[in-house]
Protein backbone atom coordinates (compact mmCIF):
# COMPACT_ATOMS: atom_id res chain seq x y z
CA UNK A 1 0.00 0.00 0.00
CA UNK A 2 1.42 3.76 -0.82
CA UNK A 3 -0.29 6.87 -1.04
CA UNK A 4 -1.67 6.17 -4.49
CA UNK A 5 -3.54 3.61 -2.77
CA UNK A 6 -4.03 5.83 0.06
CA UNK A 7 -6.50 8.11 -2.03
CA UNK A 8 -7.99 5.54 -3.85
CA UNK A 9 -9.38 5.00 -0.23
CA UNK A 10 -10.33 8.55 0.41
CA UNK A 11 -12.73 8.47 -2.46
CA UNK A 12 -10.74 10.06 -5.71
CA UNK A 13 -9.86 7.41 -8.48
CA UNK A 14 -6.34 6.60 -9.67
CA UNK A 15 -6.10 6.68 -13.17
CA UNK A 16 -3.41 7.48 -15.90
CA UNK A 17 -3.76 9.95 -18.65
CA UNK A 18 -1.10 8.11 -20.67
CA UNK A 19 -1.08 5.24 -23.25
CA UNK A 20 2.08 3.69 -25.18
CA UNK A 21 1.98 0.82 -26.98
CA UNK A 22 5.33 0.13 -25.32
CA UNK A 23 4.28 0.90 -21.72
CA UNK A 24 1.73 -1.66 -22.97
CA UNK A 25 3.58 -4.59 -23.84
CA UNK A 26 5.86 -4.03 -21.14
CA UNK A 27 3.09 -4.27 -18.48
CA UNK A 28 3.51 -1.13 -17.17
CA UNK A 29 -0.02 -1.00 -16.88
CA UNK A 30 -0.48 -4.01 -14.98
CA UNK A 31 1.77 -3.26 -12.53
CA UNK A 32 0.15 0.58 -11.86
CA UNK A 33 -3.28 -1.53 -11.08
CA UNK A 34 -1.19 -4.17 -8.92
CA UNK A 35 0.91 -1.87 -7.06
CA UNK A 36 -0.52 1.42 -7.15
CA UNK A 37 -4.37 0.40 -7.01
CA UNK A 38 -4.95 2.33 -10.76
CA UNK A 39 -8.85 1.78 -12.07
CA UNK A 40 -8.88 3.87 -15.08
CA UNK A 41 -7.04 5.41 -18.04
CA UNK A 42 -7.76 8.17 -20.66
CA UNK A 43 -6.18 8.53 -23.68
CA UNK A 44 -6.47 11.89 -26.34
CA UNK A 45 -5.27 13.16 -30.35
CA UNK A 46 -2.15 14.25 -28.20
CA UNK A 47 -1.07 11.21 -26.26
CA UNK A 48 -1.85 9.32 -29.22
CA UNK A 49 -0.02 11.83 -30.90
CA UNK A 50 3.26 11.35 -28.62
CA UNK A 51 2.99 7.79 -29.11
CA UNK A 52 2.25 6.62 -32.57
CA UNK A 53 4.15 10.08 -34.11
CA UNK A 54 7.39 9.23 -32.87
CA UNK A 55 9.44 6.06 -33.19
CA UNK A 56 8.10 2.61 -34.62
CA UNK A 57 6.47 0.80 -32.00
CA UNK A 58 3.22 0.70 -33.75
CA UNK A 59 4.88 0.07 -37.35
CA UNK A 60 4.35 -3.74 -37.10
CA UNK A 61 0.89 -3.44 -36.73
CA UNK A 62 0.59 -0.62 -39.33
CA UNK A 63 2.78 -3.48 -42.02
CA UNK A 64 0.01 -5.86 -41.06
CA UNK A 65 -3.18 -4.17 -41.20
CA UNK A 66 -1.84 -2.34 -44.38
CA UNK A 67 -1.16 -5.76 -46.29
CA UNK A 68 -5.16 -6.66 -45.70
CA UNK A 69 -6.30 -2.90 -46.45
CA UNK A 70 -3.88 -1.40 -48.72
CA UNK A 71 -6.58 1.04 -49.78
CA UNK A 72 -7.62 2.08 -46.32
CA UNK A 73 -7.90 6.12 -45.73
CA UNK A 74 -5.63 7.29 -43.20
CA UNK A 75 -8.22 7.87 -40.40
CA UNK A 76 -8.83 4.18 -40.63
CA UNK A 77 -5.00 2.97 -40.44
CA UNK A 78 -4.80 5.38 -37.38
CA UNK A 79 -8.35 3.71 -35.73
CA UNK A 80 -7.04 0.28 -36.23
CA UNK A 81 -3.60 1.25 -34.28
CA UNK A 82 -5.83 3.45 -31.54
CA UNK A 83 -8.65 0.70 -31.03
CA UNK A 84 -5.52 -1.83 -30.62
CA UNK A 85 -3.87 0.17 -27.81
CA UNK A 86 -7.46 0.79 -26.17
CA UNK A 87 -8.57 -3.51 -26.26
CA UNK A 88 -4.95 -4.00 -24.39
CA UNK A 89 -5.93 -1.54 -21.85
CA UNK A 90 -9.62 -2.51 -21.29
CA UNK A 91 -8.08 -5.87 -21.32
CA UNK A 92 -5.99 -5.27 -18.25
CA UNK A 93 -8.32 -2.98 -16.59
CA UNK A 94 -10.93 -5.63 -16.97
CA UNK A 95 -10.70 -7.57 -13.82
CA UNK A 96 -10.85 -4.19 -11.91
CA UNK A 97 -14.13 -3.56 -13.83
CA UNK A 98 -15.31 -6.90 -13.17
CA UNK A 99 -14.61 -6.83 -9.42
CA UNK A 100 -16.12 -3.24 -8.56
CA UNK A 101 -18.80 -4.23 -10.92
CA UNK A 102 -18.65 -1.96 -13.31
CA UNK A 103 -18.20 1.09 -10.90
CA UNK A 104 -14.55 1.76 -12.17
CA UNK A 105 -11.81 -0.05 -14.64
CA UNK A 106 -12.45 2.28 -17.69
CA UNK A 107 -10.48 3.19 -20.43
CA UNK A 108 -11.03 6.45 -23.09
CA UNK A 109 -10.75 6.89 -26.48
CA UNK A 110 -12.01 9.90 -27.67
CA UNK A 111 -14.31 10.74 -31.06
CA UNK A 112 -12.18 12.67 -33.77
CA UNK A 113 -11.29 16.73 -32.66
CA UNK A 114 -12.81 17.37 -36.23
CA UNK A 115 -16.77 17.24 -34.72
CA UNK A 116 -16.46 18.51 -31.84
CA UNK A 117 -19.48 21.12 -33.03
CA UNK A 118 -21.41 18.73 -35.03
CA UNK A 119 -23.88 16.73 -32.99
CA UNK A 120 -24.88 13.90 -35.15
CA UNK A 121 -21.62 13.38 -36.56
CA UNK A 122 -20.29 12.77 -32.96
CA UNK A 123 -23.30 10.30 -31.66
CA UNK A 124 -22.58 8.37 -35.05
CA UNK A 125 -18.97 8.05 -34.43
CA UNK A 126 -19.19 7.64 -30.83
CA UNK A 127 -21.41 4.52 -31.86
CA UNK A 128 -19.31 3.52 -34.07
CA UNK A 129 -15.37 3.36 -31.82
CA UNK A 130 -18.04 1.85 -29.50
CA UNK A 131 -18.39 -1.59 -31.56
CA UNK A 132 -14.87 -1.42 -33.18
CA UNK A 133 -13.40 -1.61 -29.52
CA UNK A 134 -16.86 -4.03 -28.49
CA UNK A 135 -15.81 -3.98 -24.92
CA UNK A 136 -17.90 -2.87 -21.53
CA UNK A 137 -15.18 -1.06 -19.70
CA UNK A 138 -14.61 1.57 -22.46
CA UNK A 139 -15.73 4.99 -22.27
CA UNK A 140 -16.12 7.38 -25.27
CA UNK A 141 -14.70 10.86 -25.09
CA UNK A 142 -17.03 13.29 -26.44
CA UNK A 143 -16.45 17.02 -25.47
CA UNK A 144 -18.29 19.39 -23.69
CA UNK A 145 -19.20 21.83 -26.46
CA UNK A 146 -22.95 23.12 -27.16
CA UNK A 147 -22.95 20.38 -29.58
CA UNK A 148 -21.67 17.78 -27.07
CA UNK A 149 -24.39 17.87 -24.71
CA UNK A 150 -27.53 16.30 -27.12
CA UNK A 151 -24.57 14.02 -28.62
CA UNK A 152 -23.87 12.86 -24.55
CA UNK A 153 -27.90 12.52 -23.96
CA UNK A 154 -27.87 10.39 -27.05
CA UNK A 155 -25.10 8.37 -26.15
CA UNK A 156 -25.88 7.70 -22.92
CA UNK A 157 -29.21 6.37 -23.95
CA UNK A 158 -27.96 3.52 -25.97
CA UNK A 159 -26.19 2.50 -23.23
CA UNK A 160 -22.41 3.57 -24.33
CA UNK A 161 -20.47 4.96 -21.76
CA UNK A 162 -19.36 8.78 -21.71
CA UNK A 163 -16.54 10.37 -20.49
CA UNK A 164 -17.24 13.88 -21.30
CA UNK A 165 -13.87 16.36 -22.03
CA UNK A 166 -12.44 19.82 -21.65
CA UNK A 167 -14.81 21.16 -19.31
CA UNK A 168 -13.31 24.53 -17.64
CA UNK A 169 -16.63 26.09 -16.51
CA UNK A 170 -19.34 25.56 -14.02
CA UNK A 171 -22.04 26.23 -16.45
CA UNK A 172 -21.06 23.63 -18.72
CA UNK A 173 -20.60 21.19 -16.41
CA UNK A 174 -23.65 21.67 -14.98
CA UNK A 175 -25.49 21.38 -18.70
CA UNK A 176 -23.61 18.09 -19.32
CA UNK A 177 -24.24 16.48 -15.86
CA UNK A 178 -27.95 17.49 -17.17
CA UNK A 179 -27.21 15.79 -20.45
CA UNK A 180 -26.33 12.43 -18.35
CA UNK A 181 -29.30 12.53 -16.40
CA UNK A 182 -31.53 13.32 -19.34
CA UNK A 183 -29.74 10.00 -21.28
CA UNK A 184 -30.45 7.54 -18.37
CA UNK A 185 -33.93 8.79 -18.15
CA UNK A 186 -34.66 8.03 -21.93
CA UNK A 187 -33.24 4.60 -21.80
CA UNK A 188 -35.72 4.22 -18.49
CA UNK A 189 -38.52 4.84 -20.60
CA UNK A 190 -37.70 2.87 -23.16
CA UNK A 191 -37.04 0.22 -20.38
CA UNK A 192 -33.62 -0.46 -20.05
CA UNK A 193 -31.42 -0.96 -17.31
CA UNK A 194 -29.04 1.75 -16.56
CA UNK A 195 -27.28 0.32 -13.66
CA UNK A 196 -24.42 -0.77 -16.05
CA UNK A 197 -24.09 2.90 -17.42
CA UNK A 198 -21.01 5.19 -16.46
CA UNK A 199 -19.45 8.60 -17.36
CA UNK A 200 -16.76 11.02 -15.73
CA UNK A 201 -17.26 14.69 -16.35
CA UNK A 202 -13.59 15.76 -17.26
CA UNK A 203 -13.08 18.93 -15.48
CA UNK A 204 -9.49 20.53 -16.51
CA UNK A 205 -7.75 22.81 -13.99
CA UNK A 206 -3.89 23.85 -14.19
CA UNK A 207 -4.75 25.13 -17.61
CA UNK A 208 -7.29 27.95 -15.91
CA UNK A 209 -4.34 28.87 -13.52
CA UNK A 210 -1.84 28.95 -16.62
CA UNK A 211 -4.03 31.86 -18.16
CA UNK A 212 -5.75 33.68 -14.89
CA UNK A 213 -1.78 33.53 -13.59
CA UNK A 214 -0.49 34.96 -16.92
CA UNK A 215 -3.16 37.59 -16.77
CA UNK A 216 -2.32 38.72 -12.96
CA UNK A 217 1.17 38.81 -13.63
CA UNK A 218 0.71 41.18 -16.91
CA UNK A 219 -1.44 43.70 -14.62
CA UNK A 220 1.06 43.19 -11.74
CA UNK A 221 3.77 44.48 -14.10
CA UNK A 222 1.79 47.35 -15.31
CA UNK A 223 1.43 48.58 -11.63
CA UNK A 224 -2.18 47.49 -11.31
CA UNK A 225 -3.69 49.34 -8.38
CA UNK A 226 -4.86 45.94 -7.46
CA UNK A 227 -2.04 44.54 -7.77
CA UNK A 228 -1.63 43.20 -3.82
CA UNK A 229 -5.07 41.53 -4.27
CA UNK A 230 -4.28 40.27 -7.38
CA UNK A 231 -0.99 38.47 -6.67
CA UNK A 232 -3.12 37.06 -3.12
CA UNK A 233 -5.29 34.71 -6.33
CA UNK A 234 -2.22 33.55 -7.97
CA UNK A 235 -2.68 29.78 -8.27
CA UNK A 236 -5.96 29.41 -6.58
CA UNK A 237 -8.93 30.42 -8.79
CA UNK A 238 -8.61 26.62 -10.38
CA UNK A 239 -8.91 24.57 -7.20
CA UNK A 240 -11.53 27.26 -6.47
CA UNK A 241 -13.55 26.73 -9.35
CA UNK A 242 -13.41 22.84 -9.03
CA UNK A 243 -14.66 23.15 -5.57
CA UNK A 244 -18.04 24.98 -6.77
CA UNK A 245 -18.72 22.26 -9.03
CA UNK A 246 -18.02 19.44 -6.42
CA UNK A 247 -20.15 21.12 -4.46
CA UNK A 248 -23.12 21.42 -7.12
CA UNK A 249 -22.71 17.88 -8.02
CA UNK A 250 -23.36 17.28 -4.15
CA UNK A 251 -26.02 19.03 -4.44
CA UNK A 252 -27.38 17.30 -7.41
CA UNK A 253 -27.11 13.81 -6.08
CA UNK A 254 -29.67 15.05 -3.32
CA UNK A 255 -32.47 16.53 -6.10
CA UNK A 256 -35.64 14.31 -6.71
CA UNK A 257 -34.42 13.98 -10.41
CA UNK A 258 -31.12 12.49 -9.24
CA UNK A 259 -32.75 10.32 -6.56
CA UNK A 260 -35.07 8.69 -8.69
CA UNK A 261 -32.44 8.07 -11.29
CA UNK A 262 -30.43 6.31 -7.95
CA UNK A 263 -32.89 4.11 -7.04
CA UNK A 264 -32.89 2.69 -10.44
CA UNK A 265 -29.20 1.50 -10.10
CA UNK A 266 -28.03 5.04 -11.69
CA UNK A 267 -24.39 5.62 -11.27
CA UNK A 268 -23.12 9.21 -10.53
CA UNK A 269 -21.22 10.83 -13.33
CA UNK A 270 -17.95 11.66 -11.09
CA UNK A 271 -15.75 14.46 -11.58
CA UNK A 272 -12.65 13.99 -12.97
CA UNK A 273 -10.10 15.89 -12.46
CA UNK A 274 -7.45 16.55 -15.53
CA UNK A 275 -4.90 19.02 -16.66
CA UNK A 276 -3.61 18.10 -13.12
CA UNK A 277 0.27 18.34 -14.43
CA UNK A 278 2.08 21.47 -12.60
CA UNK A 279 2.84 23.99 -15.31
CA UNK A 280 4.05 26.62 -12.92
CA UNK A 281 7.37 25.81 -11.08
CA UNK A 282 6.88 27.73 -8.46
CA UNK A 283 3.82 25.17 -7.39
CA UNK A 284 4.30 21.96 -5.68
CA UNK A 285 4.20 19.17 -8.50
CA UNK A 286 1.29 17.65 -6.44
CA UNK A 287 -1.08 20.48 -5.96
CA UNK A 288 -3.66 19.71 -8.24
CA UNK A 289 -3.92 16.37 -6.40
CA UNK A 290 -3.52 17.37 -2.88
CA UNK A 291 -6.42 19.68 -3.10
CA UNK A 292 -9.15 18.29 -4.80
CA UNK A 293 -9.63 14.39 -3.22
CA UNK A 294 -13.18 13.61 -2.28
CA UNK A 295 -16.18 10.70 -2.15
CA UNK A 296 -16.79 10.12 -5.91
CA UNK A 297 -14.07 11.19 -7.85
CA UNK A 298 -11.34 10.90 -10.26
CA UNK A 299 -7.98 12.17 -10.98
CA UNK A 300 -6.25 11.54 -14.17
CA UNK A 301 -2.73 11.87 -13.52
CA UNK A 302 0.47 12.08 -16.42
CA UNK A 303 2.95 9.78 -15.60
CA UNK A 304 5.40 12.36 -14.03
CA UNK A 305 2.68 13.48 -11.42
CA UNK A 306 1.64 10.15 -10.31
CA UNK A 307 5.17 9.48 -9.34
CA UNK A 308 5.40 13.06 -7.78
CA UNK A 309 2.05 11.93 -5.62
CA UNK A 310 3.49 8.55 -5.13
CA UNK A 311 6.65 10.08 -2.98
CA UNK A 312 5.00 12.88 -1.14
CA UNK A 313 1.31 13.77 -2.08
CA UNK A 314 -0.99 14.27 0.84
CA UNK A 315 -4.40 12.54 1.05
CA UNK A 316 -7.12 14.42 3.10
CA UNK A 317 -10.82 14.96 2.59
CA UNK A 318 -10.13 18.88 0.79
CA UNK A 319 -12.29 18.80 -1.51
CA UNK A 320 -14.82 19.77 1.50
CA UNK A 321 -12.33 22.27 3.20
CA UNK A 322 -12.16 25.67 2.49
CA UNK A 323 -15.20 25.76 0.75
CA UNK A 324 -15.95 29.49 2.18
CA UNK A 325 -12.57 30.74 1.33
CA UNK A 326 -13.24 28.78 -2.37
CA UNK A 327 -16.44 30.95 -2.86
CA UNK A 328 -14.45 33.97 -2.08
CA UNK A 329 -11.67 33.34 -4.19
CA UNK A 330 -14.12 33.68 -7.04
CA UNK A 331 -15.67 36.55 -5.97
CA UNK A 332 -12.72 38.08 -5.59
CA UNK A 333 -11.67 37.08 -9.57
CA UNK A 334 -15.21 38.21 -10.47
CA UNK A 335 -14.14 42.10 -8.40
CA UNK A 336 -11.18 42.11 -10.16
CA UNK A 337 -12.80 41.76 -13.74
CA UNK A 338 -10.18 37.75 -14.40
CA UNK A 339 -13.60 37.32 -16.68
CA UNK A 340 -13.38 33.75 -15.71
CA UNK A 341 -15.79 33.41 -18.43
CA UNK A 342 -13.75 34.69 -21.38
CA UNK A 343 -10.97 32.87 -19.79
CA UNK A 344 -13.06 29.20 -19.54
CA UNK A 345 -14.22 29.87 -23.18
CA UNK A 346 -10.94 30.48 -24.77
CA UNK A 347 -9.89 27.52 -23.34
CA UNK A 348 -12.38 24.76 -24.82
CA UNK A 349 -11.63 26.75 -28.05
CA UNK A 350 -8.19 26.26 -27.85
CA UNK A 351 -8.19 22.61 -26.16
CA UNK A 352 -10.46 21.98 -29.80
CA UNK A 353 -7.90 23.45 -31.76
CA UNK A 354 -4.88 21.73 -29.65
CA UNK A 355 -6.51 18.65 -30.25
CA UNK A 356 -7.01 19.35 -33.66
CA UNK A 357 -3.34 20.16 -34.39
CA UNK A 358 -2.24 16.74 -32.72
CA UNK A 359 -4.41 14.73 -34.94
CA UNK A 360 -3.33 16.51 -38.02
CA UNK A 361 0.12 15.82 -36.90
CA UNK A 362 -0.62 12.43 -36.18
CA UNK A 363 -2.56 11.48 -39.42
CA UNK A 364 0.45 13.26 -41.17
CA UNK A 365 2.61 10.70 -39.74
CA UNK A 366 1.18 8.30 -40.52
CA UNK A 367 0.17 9.09 -43.78
CA UNK A 368 3.92 8.97 -44.64
CA UNK A 369 4.49 5.12 -43.60
CA UNK A 370 3.10 4.27 -46.61
CA UNK A 371 0.65 1.29 -47.08
CA UNK A 372 2.85 -1.93 -48.55
CA UNK A 373 1.21 -2.11 -51.43
CA UNK A 374 2.07 1.49 -52.71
Amino acid sequence: MGKLNDLSAAGTAVWLDFVDRKFLEAKGLEKLVNEDGLTGVTSNPSIFEKAMGHGDAYDSSLAEFDRTNPDAATIDRYEALAIQDIKAAAETLRPVYDRLDGKDGYVSLEVSPYIADDTDATIAEAEKLWHAVDRPNLMIKIPGTLAGGPAISATIAKGINVNVTLLFALDAYIRVAEAYATGLEERVRQGQPIDRIASVASFFVSRIDTMVDKEIDRRVGEGDADAEALKRLRGKVAIANAKMAYQWFLEFEKSDRWQALAAKGAQPQRLLWASTGVKDKAYRDTLYVDTLIGRDTVNTMPPATMDAFRERGTVADTLNEGVDEARQVMAEADRLGLNLTGVTDTLVAEGVASFAKAFDDLLGSIAAKQPAAA
